[in-house]
């Protein structure tokens, strides 16, 4: 059972503002050289954010109005608070970031449309929560909303059980935390500017030079933090991921996120 059910309209929202967010993060491999985008290099990064702002509220008001409904809400507060509690935990140490793990889950059980919400609303609070506010969180906001939607959209989730769906869940916890990571490389390498020449986005060069360089900026900034987040989510997914995932499912059937709430007077 999901939590949210996805109509054609959310759908179309999802796609929409997935399609502006590759190229928000890509922009730099799209653009040639000789674009008036790679004139404003540094304004880019700036106006992408401001647009995805919009776009990520747009597909969360969209899906809540397609069925997100009270008892819905309730479990997105909690997962969302528990998921930025844990957060801060490993900040600044090694990639050690357990809310990864609970995303995978809660995708899992929940659904894509929830997980969408669940990612984006999450990594929102976190942000609040450390003072992590700044042009990158739209671009976490949205790579998280990937990032859990993706273990809804995961085959099996109405029958595979057991150490089956563990070793499927942690194998793709452990790809998406490198995804993820890649994806928040390509938000912030054209910040860099000139700060270092020999890995720095260079808004003059070909594809191929800028792949390279943003190849290197990657082993040398990020590569040790994002296998220690693959890692952490695949231990933790072996773990505790068999208690998770039944309170997970078991809050799920005594919410009957699809029966009506009422109220009824005495």
């Amino acid at each position: 059972m999901s939590a949210v059910r996805l109509g054609p309209r959310s759908l179309l929202s999802l796609a929409l503002v997935s399609a502006v967010g590759v190229i928000a993060f890509t922009w730099p491999f799209l653009a040639p050289p000789a674009s008036t985008l790679n004139a404003h290099a540094q304004d880019a990064p700036w106006l992408f954010a401001g647009l995805l702002v919009l776009l990520v509220a747009v597909v969360a008001a969209t899906i809540s109005e397609s069925g997100l409904g009270a008892k819905a809400v309730a479990m997105l507060g909690v997962l969302a608070a528990t998921g930025a509690a844990l957060r801060p935990i490993g900040a600044g140490t090694a990639g050690i970031e357990p809310m990864f793990f609970l995303m995978v889950l809660s995708g899992r059980v929940l659904g894509p449309g929830f997980g969408f919400v669940l990612g984006s609303v999450t990594m929102f609070a976190s942000a609040l929560l450390t003072g992590g506010v700044g042009p990158w969180m739209p671009f976490q906001m949205l790579a998280m909303g990937w990032f859990t939607m993706g273990a809804g959209l995961l085959p099996g989730r109405s029958g595979l059980r057991g150490r089956t769906e563990l070793v499927l869940l942690a194998a793709y916890g452990f790809l998406a935390a490198f995804a993820y990571g890649t994806a928040m490389n390509m938000a912030g390498w054209p910040f860099m500017g000139t700060l270092a020449s020999h890995i720095a986005f260079d808004p003059d060069a070909a594809v191929p030079a800028n792949v390279a360089r943003f190849v290197a900026y990657c082993v040398a900034t990020s590569l040790g933090w994002d296998l220690g987040r693959a890692l952490v989510t695949v231990l933790l997914t072996l773990t505790l991921g068999p208690y998770v995932l039944k309170a997970l499912r078991r809050a799920t059937r005594r919410a009957a996120f699809e029966t009506a709430v009422t109220f009824e007077g005495r």
